[in-house]
């Protein structure tokens, strides 16, 4: 079951957007002509979107979420930027939003994992390539699965100075994976975000199938957005696909 509303209040600063998320995103643009065009999948609040906004991009943004989309729209608001945002899920994008027009298609945040099964996730790797213009590049941000599995350590906590938001991973015998997350606040309060949401634990080698079957030919796997190399210890999997 989703809470997510206890999340919106703390969303920009827990997911606040980092230098190094800027220059990474930055040098992959100065592979294509400006403006940029570029979809995040999984907008949020829309923090990241408006900030690559002002940097000059071309931005839409999905999310299935009505009160994230709102604290998105809210903050868009007044704000002279090639920008917008849509309700609208990963399975039903292509149905409204152009083929082959965005350079890059970003999914930050590890938010593909609500994907689930397999099936709608080899189809996001299909629909993401018929979005995306000659040579675009699709970016996931995903949480390295087969890490936390083989040592049972959970994700670190994401902090900020009112409220860390603390997930916990469970790998069922029934080989189903279990997302629980929840908002620990200053004074200890704790809020309930996800309780037990079945996703979808995509591992590398999936990553690298899954692009290949939809013709993208170029997978770089890095551990963060300062392009560290990935290895089996890494936390987090950042992959930059063409």
């Amino acid at each position: 079951m989703e809470f997510i509303q206890n999340l919106v209040e703390y969303y920009d600063e827990l997911y606040a957007t980092t230098e190094k998320q800027e220059q990474f995103f930055k040098t992959i643009s100065q592979t294509y002509s400006a403006p940029l065009k570029m979809l995040q999948i999984g907008s949020g609040s829309g923090s990241f979107a408006i900030e690559a906004a002002k940097q000059g991009f071309d931005v839409t943004g999905i999310e299935m979420s009505q009160a994230l989309l709102d604290s998105a729209s809210l903050k868009r608001r007044n704000q002279l930027l090639s920008l917008r945002f849509f309700k609208l899920s990963t399975v039903e994008m292509t149905k409204f939003l152009g083929k082959s027009f965005y350079n890059i298609l970003i999914c930050l945040n590890n938010r593909l994992c609500f994907l689930r099964e397999k099936s709608l996730m080899q189809q996001f790797f299909a629909d993401a390539k018929s979005l995306l213009s000659e040579n675009g590049t699709l970016v996931l941000q995903l949480l390295n699965y087969e890490f936390f599995k083989a040592s049972g350590s959970q994700p670190a906590p994401r902090k900020s100075i009112r409220a860390s938001l603390l997930s916990k991973l469970t790998f069922a015998e029934n080989e189903k994976t279990l997302l629980s997350q929840q908002i620990e606040t200053g004074n200890g309060k704790i809020l309930p975000i996800v309780e037990n949401e079945q996703i979808y634990p995509l591992t590398k080698e999936e990553l690298c199938e899954f692009a290949k079957e939809a013709g993208f030919s170029t997978i770089k796997l890095y551990s963060d957005f300062s392009g560290t190399e990935l290895t089996p210890d890494s936390e987090e999997i950042i992959a930059v696909i063409s």
